[in-house]
């Protein structure tokens, strides 16, 4: 298990997402058309990122706008860092029990 996915499950997200997110062609209900554009972005720019193409771009610019691409392409490069990290390091993440908030 990734560090973002145990964090993502600490956040509240559902097991039925997390799921999801390992099989998208089989849930594509669960998602919207930006989300499905934005994964799949993240799965280019994870896997090889030269390869990002033009008519990608063009969907990412239909629900994004610039600022928020350069935002989106960060976040998916720190989250990428930080799973190749803990994975040099052989960090596994640990399970917290969530606050209560008063």
């Amino acid at each position: 298990m990734s560090v973002h996915t145990a964090l993502a499950g600490q956040m509240g997200v559902t097991e039925e997402l997390l799921d999801a997110l390992y099989h998208i062609d089989e849930h594509l209900h669960l998602f919207s058309e930006r989300e499905l554009v934005a994964l799949r972005f993240a799965e280019i720019m994870t896997t090889s990122a030269r390869d990002v193409e033009e008519a990608l771009w063009d969907q990412l610019q239909v629900h994004f706008s610039d600022g928020e691409l350069v935002e989106l392409a960060s976040v998916i490069g720190l989250f990428n860092f930080f799973n190749r990290y803990a994975d040099a390091f052989d960090i596994v993440p640990t399970e917290h029990p969530q606050s209560k908030r008063t």
